[in-house]
Order: C-alpha cells, then sequence, then structure tokens
C-alpha cells in the first residue's frame, strides 16, 4: 500500500519526528552488487534532502540489476512505512522485500526466503510515495534488509534515496542487556535508575 504526499505532512505525522534517520547504525550499512564500494550510505538522509543528490547514489553492477541492502539500528525500532526513490529510464526498483532482524543475508538467502512483506514498487521519481508496512509485524526491529530483485528494464537500478519512519524505542540496543543486568539482581539499589524513564517499555 502506498502513501502519495499530495497532503499536508503536518496532519499525516510526515513530520521528521517520524523519520528513522537519526537511528541508522549508518557506519554499518551495506550492499550487496553494488558498483561502487560504500555507496549505499549517501542514500540514507533527511526527508526534505531526499531529491538531494549531491552525495551520490547506490547503483548495482551493469548487466546485474538486483540490489540488497543491510540497515542496522543503533535501538530497536517500529516501522511505519518505506520510501524509495530511484533512477529514470528504467533503472528505478520495480519490487521491494523485507526481512527484519536476519543478519548475513546473501542472495540466495533472499531469493529462498519467505520475506515479512513484499512490495510492487512504482517510479517514485520525485519522492512523493511512501509504502506501508504490516505495523504489527514491524515492531522490535534491530536490523532491515531490503531486496530489490528487479527494475523497469534498465542496464543498472539505481537508488537515490531510502527513508524510513516510525517510532524508536529510547535505549541503545548494546546497551540494554546491561541495564536489565543491573537493576533486576538489586531493583531496590537501583530505584532511581528504574523510576527515571530508563526506556525499557512493556511489551504490549
Amino acid at each position: 500500500m502506498a502513501c502519495v504526499h499530495d497532503h499536508s505532512c503536518e496532519e499525516h505525522n510526515c513530520s521528521s519526528d517520524w523519520s528513522l534517520y537519526q537511528h541508522i547504525d549508518i557506519p554499518k550499512v551495506k550492499a550487496l552488487n553494488e558498483s561502487v564500494g560504500g555507496s549505499v550510505k549517501s542514500v540514507f538522509k533527511a526527508w526534505d534532502q531526499r531529491l538531494d543528490n549531491s552525495e551520490g547514489f547506490l547503483e548495482s553492477n551493469e548487466g546485474d540489476p538486483e540490489l540488497l541492502v543491510f540497515i542496522p539500528f543503533t535501538s530497536d525500532v517500529k516501522i511505519k512505512s518505506i520510501s524509495v526513490v530511484g533512477g529514470a529510464a528504467g533503472t528505478s526498483p520495480s519490487k521491494m522485500r523485507a526481512f527484519i532482524n536476519r543478519e548475513g543475508i546473501d542472495f540466495s538467502d533472499a531469493q529462498n526466503m519467505q520475506p515479512i512483506q513484499e512490495w510492487e514498487l512504482a517510479e517514485n521519481l520525485q519522492g512523493v510515495l511512501e509504502y506501508q508496512t504490516r505495523y504489527a509485524k514491524f515492531q522490535s526491529v534491530g536490523n532491515l534488509t531490503l531486496h530489490f530483485p528487479d527494475n523497469f528494464g534498465g542496464e543498472t537500478t539505481q537508488i537515490y534515496y531510502i527513508g524510513l519512519k516510525g517510532e524508536a524505542t529510547q535505549l541503545r540496543r548494546d546497551v540494554v542487556a546491561t541495564i536489565v543486568y543491573e537493576v533486576m539482581p538489586n531493583p531496590s539499589d537501583h530505584k532511581t535508575n528504574a523510576d527515571g524513564g530508563g526506556g525499557l517499555s512493556q511489551v504490549e
């Protein structure tokens, strides 16, 4: 399901408050089959910069349109929607498949595994489309892998922007275990920490 942005963003929670850009661990973002190593990092930017291509773009190797993008987060997130701005002349990805909390996926895995959700994409050159997730399935996401198996007939697949919207927890993933370990043995000794909004939320 795609959301077309011809409405007021303030009324539809499209503001930067819902952007997960600041929660992406960009140094650890990776892509398979990118023609320029590390170029995938350039596609993650603020929503209002989504059409700014000055920092480069992600492109597959010539004659092989398939791309696989691994996106880790600095905290668990809940993903509401995904936006992808592709290239012109048939180079935009035509399909997107998502896997969550699966590290080290290669093309063989992606082709054989059942994604948590998949979408048929439109050519979104102006960045006005967002694809809604099945929100209940995109809870407690520590990392997201996006598989783009094909495009609209171009020799390569080009991606200029990937935007994620949703909510993030207050805790970094690498400190959650430490906090639980410290708080649980002697709760009375850590009353201030426990009562101070440490960010451990109750699962609903």
